[in-house]
């Protein structure tokens, strides 16, 4: 499944921000979310690959899915 196929209720695009900016902004746009909620983050820091992948995990949401598109990553995380 793409992940354009996926939906989210909320997008938020922090490219052009570096570590740890679009880490703490989803973690920001999530309290916002409701359980079971999808965001939408997009971001040009290669950094933020690993930051989201571990995040997530310790936090208890889930990464549904992420993928690089011509250097814009593209993360949607499910709120738990």
């Amino acid at each position: 499944m793409s992940l354009n196929t996926l939906p989210w209720q909320q997008l938020l695009d922090t490219q052009g921000l570096q570590c740890p900016l679009p880490l703490l902004k989803a973690k920001r746009a999530l309290n916002h979310l409701e359980v079971g909620q999808n965001l939408k983050v997009l971001a040009t820091d290669a950094s933020s690959q690993k930051d989201f992948a571990v995040w997530v995990q310790l936090v208890g949401h889930t990464l549904l899915q992420n993928e690089c598109i011509d250097g814009v990553y593209h993360y949607l995380i499910e709120k738990n």
